[in-house]
């Protein structure tokens, strides 16, 4: 395991080693390429690979799970053709553990609850609306939270995904009454000035697909005021 910076990429590495690398996302990085022809993070990290280990040819990287645009934190890759489909299938089976901090401005109903929602995702707007019952083409979505701490304007919340929807935590937050900060999309009075929103993947535990040993990465949230007051 090591930790390192990459300088010219501006690349946070969580943990690396022979079949796996874990970076943490900034907010406005794309995890993989878009119709906006930005560079995504996946080549980023190729680039980092093929530098780190002077590779003459192409750099294998399998893209394992996406992060939303505005969003930060960890972000799990491949780098082996022998580990992807094992990692695709622990996510599949939800046997990876994902924790979310939001910083939303309203304090929930509850200082701990699950939430069930079934989420109708509407492709033309790229947003997801959340019903209390079941409606047609909607999907079961279920997470837990609870209130870690209360900031002077905000509060942070801490988020277990139990299942992996289309904008699931930022829908299902602001159907009671939370939306995250920043998050125009999603009932937030006015964005954040870079574009983000206050949501950071925090936590990530798996079994390791070749060594078969509990891997548990943490990934600092991005350095920022209202960030920073969540980590004194």
């Amino acid at each position: 395991m090591e930790k390192t910076i990459s300088d010219k990429n501006n690349l946070q590495v969580l943990f690396e080693d022979n079949h796996i690398i874990v970076v943490s996302k900034r907010p406005g990085d794309i995890v993989q390429g878009d119709k906006t022809g930005d560079k995504p993070l996946s080549e980023v990290v190729k680039s980092y690979l093929k530098e780190k280990y002077n590779k003459p040819g192409n750099v294998y990287l399998g893209v394992v799970h996406r992060l939303d645009r505005p969003t930060s934190g960890i972000v799990l890759f491949a780098k082996t053709s022998k580990a992807l489909p094992r990692l695709n299938k622990l996510f599949q089976e939800k046997k990876a553990q994902k924790t979310y901090w939001a910083i939303v401005k309203n304090a929930p109903p509850k200082k701990s609850d699950t939430l069930i929602h079934f989420l109708k995702r509407n492709p033309k707007q790229n947003k997801s609306y959340a019903h209390i019952k079941e409606v047609p083409e909607s999907k079961k979505a279920i997470l837990e939270y609870r209130l870690l701490k209360k900031l002077d304007n905000y509060f942070l919340l801490e988020v277990d995904l139990h299942t992996g929807r289309h904008h699931q935590i930022r829908s299902q937050l602001s159907a009671i009454g939370s939306p995250i900060k920043g998050d125009l999309k999603y009932g937030f009075d006015r964005s954040n000035k870079d574009a983000s929103i206050h949501l950071h993947a925090r936590e990530l535990k798996f079994i390791h697909p070749v060594k078969k040993e509990e891997i548990h990465i943490i990934a600092p949230p991005p350095d920022e005021v209202l960030w920073n007051n969540c980590i004194d």
